[in-house]
């Protein structure tokens, strides 16, 4: 029986298990991301600014993507 006390979300593609209250800011601090970087939860963009407002649910997909530079 899944804990109620944790989600289970896709971070790029890798299953992480989160807290249930997890937010995409405490995702970003689990992946090792470093900035910069876009963020979309479930193929949608959040700014920056809400990442401690978005609250995540269990099988969010969080994509994390870095600029890629050159030509």
């Amino acid at each position: 029986m899944p804990d109620p006390h944790t989600i289970d979300v896709w971070i790029n593609q890798t299953p992480h298990t989160l807290p249930a209250e997890a937010t995409l800011a405490d995702a970003v601090r689990v992946s090792g991301v470093q900035p910069p970087f876009a963020a979309a939860v479930n193929l949608q963009f959040v700014p920056r600014s809400q990442y401690a407002q978005q609250r995540l649910q269990a099988q969010d997909r969080i994509e994390l993507i870095s600029p890629v530079t050159g030509g």
